[in-house]
């Protein structure tokens, strides 16, 4: 983050926030809250169901309405691209904000299509069942013409192959960051995390608070598909972070970056790459900390544009997402943020306008394919009480 940047604010709301809550689980494709409700929800809705809106795009590049209103995770927009949007193009924007995809999916399907929003931010495992049960409108593609300014890394993703319904707003991954001080060989696998978390690091190494994070570097390590609903490997990753792991461990942070790394308080911390490179910027001494991308495995998150079912500005709506892909508005939303934003040549922009730490942004090919989009299946709700008996193990 560049210095003299002001603290982040939600943006739906005058309150103040502190920085480390503009990130509240918005990449989790199990996410700490609701996460058997949401899917129930999902499960429930029906495509046949009365009130449902027809799949079309509402929007044929007619004049803007005077309005917008987006649906969003807190503080995930540049405001100056959200300003600009304004004044050049002149709708108001309006902003609520969710905490996470099931809070944002109850909503929608209690509306049945009369929520009032327009742009929507669902992360993209949850986007297929979304499709299916029609919360999602369809794009005019052809009001979308920077959709040409993503790499085509970032496109076609599994959930939503001809990007009909969604496009990349912001990605990341997972990985850990060291004390280089008192770790002193180096780490560079799950298997080397999982072992100095009960060795050197013992007592005081952190995980991701989040089943996801908790449950992932096991099946990482051994590159067993992370997605596995085979109920023995749940029950193998169970054993061992329960009755191997926890003890080890003294707190579950999703984000350390805020004061964990700045302060020095542990020295072992699993972490998204954001928020990495978030708390080794603002550290008194970045150099004592090391950022691991880890191998053999791990995964990639990616959030996304949609238009919600319903939505009633359409032709506001699809101007904003093509607003958000000129190269500027990604630039600014890549250091606002701190997450890859999916747009091309975006790393010698960066490089150019001076952004630290680009390698906690930008990602080799080699390293990309070692990244793995996690999934909604049956395993979830296993999942969850795997991850609630290895945080009451760990007493943390």
């Amino acid at each position: 983050m560049p210095a003299g940047k002001n603290p982040i604010r939600i943006l739906a709301s005058a309150e103040a926030v502190p920085l480390i809550e503009r990130e509240v689980s918005r990449r989790r494709f199990l996410s700490i809250a609701a996460i058997t409700s949401g899917s129930a929800l999902l499960a429930a809705c029906t495509p046949s169901g009365g009130g449902s809106p027809a799949a079309t795009s509402g929007a044929s590049g007619g004049s803007l309405e005077r309005e917008l209103s987006m649906y969003t995770w807190g503080d995930y927009d540049a405001p100056d691209v959200l300003s600009g949007f304004s004044d050049e193009l002149g709708p108001t924007i309006r902003l609520d904000s969710f905490s996470s995809n099931e809070e944002m999916i109850a909503k929608l399907v209690a509306a049945r299509g009369t929520s009032g929003y327009d742009v929507i931010v669902p992360t993209g495992s949850f986007i297929p069942q979304m499709i299916e049960n029609e919360l999602l409108t369809p794009f005019n593609k052809e009001l979308l013409p920077n959709l040409a300014n993503l790499a085509p890394q970032y496109v076609g993703r599994e959930w939503d192959p001809e990007n009909q319904y969604s496009v990349c707003k912001a990605w990341g991954t997972t990985g850990f960051v060291y004390d280089n001080t008192v770790i002193t060989r180096e780490l560079s696998t799950w298997a080397d995390f999982l072992d100095a978390a009960m060795n050197e690091a013992s007592g005081r190494t952190t995980l991701l608070d989040d089943p996801a994070g908790v449950l992932g570097p096991f099946f990482w390590r051994d590159e067993i598909d992370w997605n596995t609903t085979d109920e023995a490997q749940l029950n193998a990753c169970r054993d061992f972070l329960v009755n191997e792991l926890a003890s080890h461990i003294v707190a579950f942070d999703s984000y350390p970056g805020g004061s964990a790394i700045p302060q020095g308080t542990h020295v072992l911390m699993q972490s998204w790459n954001g928020d990495a490179r978030l708390g080794i910027m603002e550290s008194p001494d970045p150099e004592r900390w090391t950022w691991v991308l880890p191998g053999p495995a791990t995964e990639l998150w990616m959030d996304n544009w949609a238009i919600a079912a319903g939505a009633p500005h359409p032709e506001a709506a699809h101007a904003f997402i093509n607003w958000s892909m000129t190269p500027d508005s990604m630039l600014a939303n890549l250091d606002y943020i701190g997450y890859h934003v999916g747009g091309k040549d975006l790393e010698q922009v960066a490089a150019d306008a001076g952004l630290e730490m680009t390698d906690l942004l930008f990602f080799s090919d080699e390293q990309l394919a070692t990244m793995h989009e996690g999934e909604l299946n049956e395993s979830q709700g296993r999942r969850v009480e795997i991850w609630n008996e290895m945080k009451a193990a760990a007493g943390a």
